[in-house]
């Protein structure tokens, strides 16, 4: 059975993924959109999971309010993973 692999994404990579623009992007974290990123150093990255999870409610026609829940869960969640 394969594990999944939960990948770091740098800006770049993470911004791809949602197709918004730097902009757009943070806006969306702001907003509670799209999860704010963690620390790695001095570098900022996203979980791949979480950027997944996120495309997937909008691409399921998720409300505003129910992504902001979802975000504000797997932000929580963080604590908890390991």
């Amino acid at each position: 059975m394969a594990k999944n692999i939960i990948m770091l994404l740098r800006f770049a990579a993470a911004s791809e993924a949602t197709g918004r623009p730097r902009t757009s992007f943070y806006r969306a974290i702001k907003a509670g959109l799209l999860p704010p990123p963690i620390k790695i150093g001095e570098a900022s990255a996203w979980p791949s999971n979480e950027i997944e999870i996120i495309n997937k409610a909008f691409i399921a026609g998720k409300s505003e309010l129910e992504i902001k829940q979802l975000v504000s869960d797997l932000v929580a969640a963080r604590a908890h993973a390991a």
